[in-house]
């Protein structure tokens, strides 16, 4: 009996070892970066360049005041979203469903990417200004404005498209692209991604491209 009740133990050890390590097999499955080609990318919203691009360096301001240049996109991830603090629904959609991305994203993924939020509008959008707007959305992400020269060479080479309309006496607003950019470590712009945009989409094709790169 003794022996037979050891067997019971034994084998109903080996099943609950063998279902731990499926169970952790699934989990360490699940955490890994879902790979899609080319095709799988452009269904996400997501559009790679055939070539990385390079684009001239420019002198910028962060929303505490610091240069901000070619050199603060390298050594990590960057999405770009060219926006204005004045934009009444776009442009505070788009940096929520980015706080809503990044938020879920681990640590060490966190700290390979930065969320940049380019000035359209360097007029109104002062440092102050983008200091109190844009680490609403998220602590971590940075604005920038500065020089609009600088700026209206950095959109023409990324293939940004904006516009002022203006709506009155003294009032304007800003007509622009809605795609998300993504530079690579090399501070070369790598990839875009279209609109509509959705956390999971972004998080998931993110991932993608960067466990490609």
């Amino acid at each position: 009996m003794d022996n037979q009740q050891r067997g019971i133990r034994n084998t109903i050890f080996v099943i609950v070892i063998f279902m731990a390590a499926v169970v952790c097999g699934f989990i360490w499955r699940m955490g890994q970066p879902v790979i899609m080609s080319k095709e799988e990318l452009l269904v996400n919203g997501a559009v790679l360049l055939s070539t990385p691009r390079k684009f001239s360096d420019f002198e910028l301001v962060d929303h505490n005041g610091d240069a901000f240049s070619l050199k603060n996109l390298n050594d990590q991830w960057s999405i770009l979203f060219f926006a204005f603090t004045n934009c009444p629904d776009i442009c505070p959609t788009t940096l929520s469903t980015l706080a809503n991305m990044y938020s879920k994203l681990d640590v060490e993924e966190q700290k390979n990417l930065q969320v940049i939020m380019v000035s359209l509008d360097v007029e109104r959008d002062t440092v102050d200004k983008l200091a109190g707007y844009v680490p609403y959305f998220h602590d971590e992400f940075v604005g920038v404005t500065g020089n609009r020269h600088f700026v209206r060479r950095l959109t023409a080479e990324l293939n940004i498209a904006y516009s002022r309309v203006d709506i009155g006496v003294d009032n304007y607003t800003i007509d622009h692209s809605t795609q998300l950019l993504l530079i690579n470590p090399n501070g070369h712009y790598h990839a875009f991604f279209k609109a509509p945009h959705t956390e999971i989409a972004l998080r998931q094709t993110w991932r993608s491209i960067k466990a490609l790169f």
